[in-house]
């Protein structure tokens, strides 16, 4: 804001206002600790002295700067001198999101020897290649991956944090990376969160207590030999801050609290990984009381670096500078000014490093403020080793694919999944089982690696990948025929749960599909399965089988009926690769194991039952934070349970009006790509069909998209509900229209089709020309359709057409009120 014509008064005024206010932030920071962070190295402060005097103007903004791997190459790290890159959730080298060892090094070597190339500049400065190991190294092909965080705060374990950490740093050597995005310390408030796996706890004294003993795991412990050195990488606190209080649970959104409740609820876990030395801190996507994080200077500035030490690097996240207002991906010293010492620039690299380097140069960024990102990005790479360091694929133990499940690490994942499984229903004593009996395991996640490790697993969202892609992993359902063999019992797999058989036992294992970040966000709390009809185990009870149930998730959620439908009941979180540590807990074996694990999220006793914190008001949980059974201590029986969600009372599907948003479709639809030989359904990554692909894109946040390249005239993309029909007659009473928005390169007819379960009228197309450019609204009045379809039953509310060798990306499918000019319906 700038302010040109007040009177001299004014603007003395305006001044002693601005004085009062930024006194009043000191006042304010003053509130916060200071902590006892590792002092800087003498010797090392002395050469980024040496190395900033040498360095150009160009190297400098170059340093301040990180793109994707998908989207630069090595020789554009040799123009400009980039300070990093990363490989995002879905990138790496190959045309898979995950890559062997050889790709990666192969990749990592080109990328860091492109950075020290001596050609053209007084001084060469090496990259870091950062990738979101955040529970493992699950990128990589072959690689141990950990249960994530959710479980490992059940664990209680402090001292295997750190042991995970350690695994996963010596795992990442095998790649050449040097850098992983973990820890993430949020402390997830509402559990509707897609994120909520990503956190320990909901209590700010449990993450605390792992957040340092994370960072030492990864990083070594500062002042000894081992710190940053071999098997160690370098850690990332993240995201700064009150990720985790966002109103609604909505990623990214609004963290609406006070600054004491954000000092005291969401701080103390940077507190303790600050003093644990993490050498970077990733800025946040959400906003305090409507500031975003990546432009709040007081925040990342006063806090962070003045008030509480910090003397590492701040570094962005994916885009997030342009989501400040004012700002563009492509350029805003706003971010900068803030405090963001790296933009995370995957797709946009290139013009914020055109636009910064004119912000210095014309002083809206000063000198001083680009030198102190410089300095810091300086300090951690040498305090990394990285300028003595050998190109990545000749350092220690770089290729070893012995390192990738090595046992002692494997022991650790199991371990930990032991550790973690939380028994909140054990009836009648039906636990520990007998191994020497004729087991059925049932449900769609008894066999799925995928489903049990979750997002951030191979790809971003995880996926469908099967067992296959885990070389070094064990499903579930593997380890209990394991067990059970060894005993002389039978085990049979029956993922529908309709297999007719003598069993002893029925183990179902079922629960969330995979997702990560936004696309994770829920309205409510009730479980919803599209894989697995839990009403099947009715069949096994009445016929006195007894039922035990593993439950998957990345958060608690309402399962009253679930668990009414269960003798025995036990979260087991997410647990990643070693399906053996589920079975050490269910049976009794010579290697007699009993659970401890406690909650560290209270549960729900309703769907709608969102403020849910233990030492919140009317506080009033199925199972509190901390409960958990154990053979030991049984406690009393658990009664039937209510089976009123507190959801209001089920009718038609409407679907909320929403259809895709966000990159993925809303329950109740699901994506289809159809030609006139074959149908695939996108799976959340990517789907390919002979005359049409779909692969994900960004419209306003990361890979929010869909985007499609049709190779026939006759392929055709469609959302259709699960297992029912929908009523939108309701809406289009009320005028509501059809709302989409798409990009394409070039001027294409698009044909927008809608559909009806089968019937008299069932089937309407329209079709307009989409003019090429940037992303644009489309708006359809469902007038267009009321009198082809019936609107009350439809199956197909979208289908898309477009010719042969369109490009086509499109996002936010919905139905919208008080659009004005609808275009007409064409004839």
């Amino acid at each position: 804001m700038k302010f040109t014509s007040l009177p001299p008064l004014g603007s003395a005024l305006l001044a002693a206002l601005i004085l009062s206010l930024a006194s009043c932030s000191d006042k304010a920071a003053q509130e916060w600790p200071a902590l006892n962070m590792p002092a800087p190295d003498p010797e090392i402060e002395a050469r980024i002295d040496d190395l900033i005097g040498k360095m150009s103007l160009e190297q400098k903004v170059g340093q301040v700067i990180q793109a994707d791997t998908e989207n630069i190459t090595p020789e554009e790290v040799r123009q400009y001198r980039l300070g990093s890159v990363l490989s995002g959730g879905n990138s790496a080298p190959g045309d898979e999101s995950f890559a062997s060892a050889a790709d990666w090094l192969a990749a990592a070597d080109a990328y860091f020897e492109a950075s020290i190339d001596p050609d053209g500049v007084e001084v060469a400065i090496p990259l870091i290649w950062g990738i979101d190991a955040v529970h493992g190294h699950a990128k990589l092909s072959g690689a141990t991956i950990f249960p994530h965080n959710i479980g490992l705060g059940a664990t209680g374990n402090p001292d295997l944090i750190e042991a995970i950490g350690a695994a996963t740093a010596s795992e990442l050597t095998v790649s050449g990376h040097d850098w992983t995005f973990a820890p993430t310390v949020a402390v997830p408030r509402d559990d509707r969160w897609g994120r909520t796996y990503e956190g320990f706890s909901e209590s700010p004294d449990l993450v605390a207590a792992y957040a340092d003993r994370a960072v030492y795991g990864l990083q070594g412990r500062p002042g000894t030999d081992n710190f940053l050195g071999t098997f160690r990488m370098i850690a990332s606190a993240k995201h700064f801050i009150g990720d985790g209080g966002t109103k609604g649970g909505v990623d990214q959104g609004n963290t609406l609290i006070s600054e004491e409740e954000l000092r005291d609820i969401h701080a103390p876990a940077y507190f303790s990984a600050l003093e644990a030395g993490v050498q970077t801190v990733m800025a946040s996507y959400n906003s305090w009381n409507g500031q975003k994080l990546h432009g709040h200077k007081y925040l990342l500035t006063t806090v962070l670096k003045e008030r509480l030490g910090f003397n590492g690097f701040v570094i962005g996240d994916w885009n997030g500078h342009g989501q400040i207002p004012g700002c563009t991906n492509t350029d805003c010293p706003e971010a900068m000014l803030a405090g963001i010492d790296m933009y995370m620039a995957p797709d946009s690299w290139k013009g914020i490093y055109q636009s910064t380097l004119a912000a210095v140069q014309a002083g809206e960024i000063p000198m001083a403020r680009l030198d102190d990102a410089v300095r810091r990005i300086l300090r951690v790479k040498l305090q990394a080793g990285l300028f003595e360091k050998a190109k990545p694929s000749k350092r220690p133990f770089a290729g070893d694919l012995d390192l990738l499940g090595f046992v002692t690490h494997r022991d650790i994942a199991r371990q930990a999944v032991r550790q973690s499984m939380v028994l909140l229903k054990n009836n009648n004593s039906v636990l520990p089982l007998s191994a020497d009996q004729t087991v059925l395991v049932v449900g769609d996640a008894a066999d799925s690696i995928s489903k049990q490790s979750g997002g951030w697993s191979l790809s971003w969202q995880g996926g469908s990948y099967d067992n296959s892609y885990y070389p070094n992993g064990e499903s579930i359902f593997n380890g209990i025929e394991n067990t059970v063999a060894a005993s002389g019992g039978q085990a049979f797999l029956d993922p529908t749960g309709t297999m007719d058989i003598e069993a002893d036992v029925v183990i179902a294992v079922y629960g969330e599909n995979p997702y990560a970040e936004y696309q994770g966000d829920r309205d409510h709390l009730d479980y919803q399965s599209d894989l697995f009809d839990v009403s099947n185990l009715r069949k096994y009870r009445e016929a006195g089988i007894p039922i035990v149930s593993i439950f998957l998730s990345g958060r608690p959620l309402w399962v009253n009926p679930e668990l009414n439908a269960s003798d025995a009941f036990i979260a087991a979180w997410l647990p990643g690769t070693e399906g053996s540590g589920v079975a050490d807990l269910l049976f009794r074996t010579e290697a007699s194991y009993d659970f401890t694990g406690k909650l560290p999220f209270s549960w729900p006793a309703s769907a709608v039952d969102f403020d849910n914190n233990v030492g919140g008001d009317e506080y009033a949980p199925l199972f509190g934070f901390g409960y958990g059974l154990s053979y030991a201590t049984p406690g009393e029986a658990l009664p039937v349970l209510s089976e009123e969600s507190g959801l209001p009372l089920a009718g038609p599907l409407t679907g909320n009006g929403a259809v895709f948003r966000k990159g993925g479709t809303v329950l109740p639809w699901k994506t289809f790509l159809i030609d006139q030989t074959e149908a695939g359904i996108f799976n959340g990554t990517s789907a390919n069909l002979e005359a049409l692909s779909a692969s994900r894109t960004d419209y306003q946040i990361q890979e929010d998209a869909l985007a499609l390249n049709f190779m026939s005239d006759t392929a055709a993309l469609l959302f259709i509900p699960d297992g029912a029909s929908v009523d939108w007659s309701a809406e289009f009473e009320q005028g509501q229209v059809l709302a989409l928005a798409v990009k394409t390169d070039q001027e294409t007819p698009l044909t927008l089709g809608m559909g009806c379960v089968d019937g008299i009228r069932c089937a309407a197309e329209q079709t307009m020309t989409l003019p090429a450019g940037d992303w644009r609204e489309v708006y359809l009045s469902l007038n267009c359709f009321s009198e082809s379809v019936d609107l009350s039953q439809i199956d197909r509310p979208i289908m898309i057409k477009a010719k042969a060798g369109v490009q086509l990306a499109l996002a936010d499918l919905r139905l919208e009120a008080d659009i004005q000019a609808v275009p007409a319906c064409s004839s």
